[in-house]
């Protein structure tokens, strides 16, 4: 018989695939950037956002925080790493001084803050309960603000009566995920943390696929190249809705 740490282990590893794909979703836009060598109207502000929002949950799962939370660390650090390449990309074709400026600046501004908080956790705090507490505080500040994103595509669908600018796809995976880190918070060892933050990501993610059913029929039929450019701008700022 499969043992429950075997079975969160799996989801976990689940969710780690799924995890990642929603990390590679904004590569269309990056691609459309390097093709045209210039960022156009695209912004920066997602990718700074889920920089710190990975931050916090590799330090989250950390043993020196969370115990047996290692599966937690791979996919934040993957998407750490996926997360400085698209603002490297980013500042490279920027043909303004002042957006690189300010990535710079949010990266460094983003860095001192996560070394405050990395040192008060660890020295303040003595215990591991209280540790991830405390941690556990700034991972899921940051999860809801990011849920903005997807608060304003809800927005424009029931604006406008249509889900031109919310891909099907991406809402699937957004629940999908939600559900899947869900499950892993509540198998073998409880994390209210990440059940609180996932939780909110698989209610949104509903949220999402019921404005879909409810406004497919009346969305009207629209050119690849408008299909492609609103799959392009919700990619862009994907990442800053759904994160585990």
């Amino acid at each position: 018989m499969i043992s429950a740490r075997a079975i969160r282990n799996i989801i976990g590893i689940i969710g780690n695939v799924i995890s990642f794909g929603l990390f590679l979703s904004p590569v269309p836009t990056f691609i459309r950037i390097i093709k045209k060598k210039d960022v156009e109207e695209f912004q920066f502000y997602p990718y700074i956002l889920t920089v710190q929002n990975c931050m916090f949950w590799v330090f989250y799962g950390l043993p020196i925080v969370k115990a047996d939370s290692i599966l937690v660390v791979t996919i934040n650090s993957v998407g750490l790493v996926l997360e400085l390449i698209y603002l490297a990309i980013f500042c490279f074709y920027d043909k303004h001084s002042r957006g690189r400026r300010r990535v710079f600046m949010g990266l460094c501004a983003e860095l001192v803050f996560t070394a405050i908080v990395v040192v008060i956790t660890l020295c303040a705090f003595h215990t591991l309960n209280n540790r991830t507490l405390f941690a556990g505080i700034f991972a899921v500040a940051f999860n809801i603000i990011m849920y903005g994103s997807p608060l304003l595509i809800m927005r424009k669908v029931i604006k406008t009566k249509s889900v031109e600018y919310m891909p099907l796809f991406l809402s699937v995976a957004s629940f999908t995920n939600g559900c899947i880190w869900t499950a892993y918070s509540c198998i073998y060892i409880f994390d209210p943390i990440m059940l609180t933050s996932n939780g909110l990501g698989s209610l949104f993610g509903l949220a999402q696929l019921i404005l879909y059913a409810r406004y497919y029929k009346s969305t009207p039929q629209s050119t690849n190249v408008d299909v492609e450019k609103a799959s392009e701008i919700q990619l862009s700022g994907s990442n800053a809705a759904v994160r585990i």
